[in-house]
């Protein structure tokens, strides 16, 4: 019989997590991950639920996400031990038909919460459900090296940093049209970041934590995962572009355009606009 760790859901958990882990990008208990299921998703696993679900209540209610199921890291656990461990350091839980709180339906077996960014996580899922009519299902959150340490040296401008990273590699405007949206630094696992976080989501799939991190929202974890990795993998480039002294040729406006126009994205036009120094 098939049981609730065979799910695809905690297998993509499982394999998500333990990618990041591999990556660099998650130390310790560094970043949380949530994804939306829908009753179909948990229904074959109803029997596995606690019998007397322990609930807790949200600091800020979203009755835009009453009754959402929702499969999310627990709160002060390290993404190595996933693997390990799913039962133990995930949550599958359900948003009461109010919106102001959730029952823990199953995981989190040694007892625990859900991470404690899940007010960030919960808005900006309010946001991308509402700008993608419905396809987006998971929010990403981890602290991504190359990002962070861009953050120190570039401009805390959207249209810039999203330019440089466009820049990095030939394939990022094509992953990324939208560019990458950012917050002034926040204290984290606050209501504050949550909402400056879900403003920026309104029209940026990829939102920068200034020295901290990145978040991320996408249709799968697949999705989220490979937004993650192509901003990454061309921060990295350009981390390394500045050590050997900078840039002496770029790819150009016109090329950024022409980009665009053969894979059919329309490019964030403040981006496209920034005059290089």
């Amino acid at each position: 019989m098939q049981t609730i760790l065979s799910s695809w859901f905690v297998q993509g958990m499982v394999k998500a997590t333990t990618d990041m882990w591999l990556k660099g990008w998650d130390e310790r208990n560094g970043g949380n991950v949530s994804l939306r299921l829908t009753p179909e998703d948990v229904a074959p696993y109803r029997a596995e639920f606690s019998p007397q679900p322990r609930t807790e209540s949200l600091t800020q209610g979203v009755p835009e996400l009453a009754n959402s199921y929702f499969l999310v890291t627990g709160s002060g656990k390290f993404f190595r031990n996933v693997q390990l461990s799913p039962s133990d350091n995930l949550v599958l839980l359900q948003v009461n038909a109010e919106g102001n709180g959730y029952s823990i339906l199953w995981g989190l077996t040694a007892g625990g919460l859900p991470t404690s960014e899940l007010a960030s996580h919960f808005q900006s899922h309010v946001v991308r459900k509402q700008v993608t009519k419905d396809s987006n299902r998971v929010i990403m959150h981890c602290h991504a090296t190359n990002l962070i340490a861009l953050s120190y040296v570039l401009d805390l401008d959207s249209a810039r940093f999203t330019r440089e990273l466009w820049e990095g590699s030939t394939e990022c405007l094509v992953v990324f049209p939208d560019g990458v949206g950012i917050v002034p630094w926040m204290v984290p696992g606050t209501d504050g970041i949550g909402a400056a976080t879900a403003e920026q989501m309104e029209s940026h799939p990829l939102v920068l934590w200034p020295f901290h991190g990145i978040f991320a929202s996408g249709p799968t974890l697949d999705d989220a995962f490979g937004l993650i990795d192509t901003a990454e993998k061309s921060a990295e480039i350009m981390v390394k572009v500045r050590s050997m002294g900078g840039k002496k040729q770029t790819i150009s406006r016109e090329e950024l355009i022409a980009l665009g126009r053969r894979f059919g994205v329309t490019p964030m036009a403040a981006a496209l606009d920034v005059q290089n120094d």
